[in-house]
């Protein structure tokens, strides 16, 4: 017996409460963008610039040890990686130790890098630094400004191709989920005042992705029902077209969840940001192109009139009317 996290057949109503689920999305997507202007980001040192310090030592890392060395020092900010790498010796282990740009400094002072190589030598005696290098505030607010053209690229690519796959009203169902999906992550980043740096605008590009193919697959169902019942209202064959696709969207947002919540567990702060932001990202994403892109739809409508398919793509449900 195969296991079904949903029913084989369902007939679920996803639209006999569409007053009550927009005005939840639409309320915590303002609740998103008040948290945003009044408490703003916490960002990381991609964002309000640093310094990286490579080093070097015969002995084995211990991040955490690292941390607790350098931590007495009152930094703020502090980022370490282990880097590991094929071409290394057995006795070569290297990290990439990031430090925020102190207040009212461009980078980090000499002294302060000084006291950094003193705290490290307590835990590895023959620690060296390989580099030192900094990343000013201008250089800062010009990665921001290309995250943000990256974010508005990509959704602007996703109305183009589904415009073009599709119709205008499912590219503008689409693009209302991503958005959605979009503001309401930068919203529970706000609240929480998790890190938010480079890895973060990744996780929300990899959503926009993930939604979208959710998306996609509903709409693609939407249109062959509606070319096979063309008689039936919007609202009932986009119902049916949910509900036949409900097994596969639960399963795909489930297991990619058990995933993501594997390497939120196990897979240390270095990650622990971009993961967060693919579970958040999952789960509102599976939400959206449900409740947020069809309704969408529903409200917009569309046309029945389609020219009939070739003989390779559906030409037999082109003159069945139910």
């Amino acid at each position: 017996m195969r296991l079904r996290l949903v029913p084989q057949e369902t007939a679920w109503d996803f639209f006999g409460k569409t007053k009550i689920s927009v005005g939840f999305s639409s309320l915590m997507i303002i609740a998103s963008i008040a948290f945003f202007f009044i408490q703003g980001l916490n960002f990381g040192i991609d964002f309000r610039g640093g310094t990286t310090i490579r080093t070097e030592s015969a002995q084995t890392v211990v991040v955490g040890d690292y941390r607790d060395a350098i931590a007495p020092l009152g930094l703020g900010d502090i980022t370490i990686t282990e880097v590991f790498d094929p071409t290394f010796e057995d006795d070569q282990n290297v990290t990439m130790i990031r430090i925020q740009a102190q207040d009212g400094q461009e980078a980090v002072t000499a002294d302060i890098i000084k006291d950094v190589e003193v705290a490290l030598k307590a835990v590895a005696p023959d620690i060296t630094f390989v580099s030192v290098e900094s990343v000013g505030p201008k250089v800062s607010g010009e990665l921001v400004q290309t995250a943000v053209i990256a974010v508005l690229l990509a959704i602007g690519a996703v109305l183009i191709y589904i415009w073009l796959r599709f119709e205008w009203q499912f590219a503008v169902g689409a693009v209302a989920a991503l958005v959605h999906d979009v503001i309401l992550t930068i919203g529970i980043f706000s609240v929480l005042q998790i890190k938010f740096d480079l890895a973060i605008i990744a996780a929300l590009l990899t959503i926009v992705g993930y939604s979208l193919n959710d998306t996609v697959v509903v709409f693609d169902r939407v249109r062959e029902n509606l070319r096979r019942y063309k008689k039936r209202d919007l609202q009932e064959v986009l119902n049916l077209s949910i509900n036949e696709t409900l097994s596969r969207t639960v399963m795909t947002s489930v297991t990619t969840l058990l995933a993501l919540l594997a390497l939120f567990v196990l897979g240390g702060d270095v990650i622990r940001g971009f993961v967060f932001a693919m579970i958040w990202g999952v789960i509102v994403g599976t939400y959206s192109s449900v409740f947020v892109a069809s309704t969408a739809l529903l409200k917009l409508g569309v046309k029945r009139d389609w020219s009939k398919p070739d003989n390779n793509s559906g030409n037999q449900f082109a003159n069945v009317d139910a």
